[in-house]
C-alpha cells in the first residue's frame, strides 16, 4: 500500500540524476559562507580579514537566547573580506569570503563523541547539534535543535522526509542508496532526543531502490518503518506527510508537534550523526545540478559556500544559454541573477533551464473556471478566487479565503490552463497581511506605552 494525500498533482519527474553516484567536488577557490543559514537571527561574524582559518572553525556566532544556528567554515584558509551579497532567497546578507589554501586541514575542535550516546541527556544531545549548526536541510532551513525542542513530550512519531518530490532533485536519492547508515544513525539520535517512540522513514514509490535498501539496514529494528509514498506532488510537503501517514490534519499556523510529529530531512539526519560521529559541524552537502543547459547532470558533494558558477564549471559546463538558474527545485525554488551566488546548507539543487522549460502563453493569462485549481490544491483552498481577490486589491477576502494556508507549492499555477501565475498573488496577498499584521501590532505596542 502507498501512502497518500487528497489534492495534489503528478509533475514530469526529469529525475536524470537518479543513477549518477555522487561526486566530491575538488575544493573550490573561493568560499563565500552566508552569515543567514537558517530561519531565525544571522549569525555575527567572528573572524576578520586577514584570519586563517580551518575547516569545522566557528566563524559566526548567535546569541543563545536567539532562534538560529552557528555558521563554520567550509574550507581552510584566509579570510579576505566580510561582505554583503545577495544570496538564493534574494536578501542581503552579510558573507565571510574565504580563499582556499587547498590543505583541508580540519580545526582542533572538530572531535568525535567517544562515549556512549545512550548515556547523554536530552539537553546535552541538543546543545551538540545546535554547536554543529544544523538546519533543516530540506528547504526551509529551520534550525534543527529548535525543531527537537518543540517536539519533546508531545511528538509520537519522527518522520524522516525522503519523498523528494520536486522534479529534477535527486541527491536525498542517492543519500540512502550511498549512505543509509549515517541516515539511520542520525533518526537513531533523534528518537533519543525527542522522546519519540516511533520512527518513519518516508519514501515515494518511484524510489523503490533505496527503500529496499534501507529496510535490509532496517532488520531486526521494529522501532524504525519504511513506509512506502505514493508519487505525487507535493508529497515533501510536512501537512501533507503527516495526512499521508497517520491520517491526522494540521491546522493553519500550528507546528506538526501539535499533531504529534516531528519531521527531518533525510540528509538532516545525516548530518546529525556525522556531528556525534565525526564531530563535523553542517560545512557540506549534496546537491542536484541539472536541467536541460548542463552539459553532465550531476550529483555533488560541495562545501558550503561554493558557488554556482564553479559547480557548473565542475559538471563540464554549458551546452546552451541558460533562461533561468534556479536555487532548489523548479516548483519551489527561487530564480537567481548571478552565477556567483553561493550555495547554503539548505540549497539542494541549481537548476540550468532554457527557454523550453518555460515558455509564456501568447495570449494573456485568464482564469477560464476550470476548478483545476480548487481539485488539486493540497491545503483544499480554492486559489483561483484568492488570485481574484489580490488583483481587485480584496486583501481582507484574500485573507479570508485562506491565502495564509497556502503553502505556495505551485500545484494551481502548474496546472491552470488559463496560465494564471495564482501562487504568485498569493504571495503578494501574505506578504500584505504580514506587514498589515506587523503595523497594526506597532500601532497598539506604541498605542499601550503613551
Amino acid at each position: 500500500m502507498a501512502y497518500t494525500f487528497k489534492g495534489g498533482i503528478h509533475v514530469e519527474e526529469h529525475k536524470h540524476t537518479s543513477k549518477c553516484e555522487t561526486v566530491t567536488v575538488p575544493t573550490p577557490p573561493v568560499v563565500k559562507i552566508s552569515m543567514n543559514q537558517s530561519i531565525g537571527a544571522p549569525a555575527a561574524p567572528v573572524v576578520k580579514k586577514g584570519d586563517s582559518v580551518k575547516i569545522g572553525q566557528l566563524i559566526g556566532d548567535v546569541p543563545e537566547s536567539a532562534l538560529g544556528c552557528p555558521v563554520h567554515s567550509s574550507v581552510s584558509g584566509t579570510v579576505t573580506g566580510i561582505e554583503e551579497t545577495r544570496v538564493t532567497d534574494g536578501s542581503i546578507h552579510k558573507v565571510v569570503v574565504i580563499e582556499s589554501d587547498g590543505e583541508n586541514a580540519v580545526h582542533e575542535s572538530v572531535t568525535p563523541f567517544t562515549g556512549n550516546i545512550a548515556e547523554l541527556s536530552r539537553d546535552e544531545i541538543i546543545r551538540r547539534i545546535r554547536a554543529a549548526g544544523i538546519t533543516g536541510m530540506g528547504g526551509a532551513a529551520f534550525p534543527t535543535y529548535a525543531k527537537i525542542k518543540s517536539a519533546v513530550g508531545k511528538a509520537e512519531y519522527l518522520i524522516v522526509n525522503c519523498a523528494e518530490c520536486e522534479p529534477f532533485i535527486t541527491a536525498d536519492h542517492r543519500l540512502l542508496l550511498e549512505d543509509a547508515d549515517s541516515v539511520i544513525a542520525g533518526v537513531k539520535i533523534l528518537l533519543r532526543a525527542t522522546g519519540a517512540p516511533q520512527a518513519y522513514i518516508a519514501i515515494e514509490d518511484n524510489k523503490a531502490d533505496a527503500a529496499k535498501k534501507v529496510q535490509k539496514k532496517l532488520r531486526g529494528v521494529d522501532f524504525i518503518t519504511v513506509k512506502m509514498l505514493k508519487t505525487k506532488y507535493p508529497q515533501g510537503d510536512e501537512r501533507q506527510l503527516i495526512f499521508a501517514l497517520t491520517g491526522r490534519e494540521l491546522a493553519a499556523g500550528k507546528l506538526p508537534a501539535d499533531a504529534g510529529c516531528v519531521i527531518f530531512n533525510a540528509a538532516t539526519c545525516a548530518a546529525v550523526y556525522r556531528a556525534f560521529a565525526e564531530g563535523m559541524p553542517l560545512v557540506r552537502r549534496t546537491l542536484t545540478v541539472s536541467g536541460d543547459c548542463v552539459k553532465t547532470p550531476s550529483n555533488l558533494s560541495v562545501p558550503v559556500g561554493t558557488t554556482a558558477s564553479y559547480l557548473i564549471e565542475q559538471c563540464g559546463g554549458l551546452t546552451k544559454t541558460p533562461e533561468k538558474l534556479i536555487a532548489g527545485g523548479p516548483m519551489m525554488g527561487q530564480a537567481q541573477w548571478d552565477p556567483d551566488m553561493p550555495t547554503k546548507k539548505s540549497t539542494s539543487s541549481l537548476l540550468l533551464l532554457s527557454a523550453d522549460y518555460s515558455k509564456k502563453p501568447a495570449t494573456p493569462a485568464v482564469c477560464i473556471r476550470c476548478g483545476r485549481c480548487v481539485k488539486n490544491c493540497p491545503m483544499r483552498l480554492m486559489p483561483a478566487y484568492i488570485a481574484s481577490f489580490v488583483q481587485k486589491d480584496d486583501m481582507e477576502n484574500a485573507e479570508k479565503y485562506g491565502a495564509m494556508s497556502c503553502v505556495e507549492c505551485g500545484s494551481c499555477s502548474y496546472n491552470c490552463p488559463g496560465k494564471v501565475e495564482i501562487v504568485q498573488y498569493i504571495r503578494v496577498a501574505k506578504n500584505h497581511i504580514r506587514t498589515e499584521a506587523a503595523r497594526m501590532k506597532a500601532a497598539r505596542e506604541a498605542s499601550e506605552n503613551k
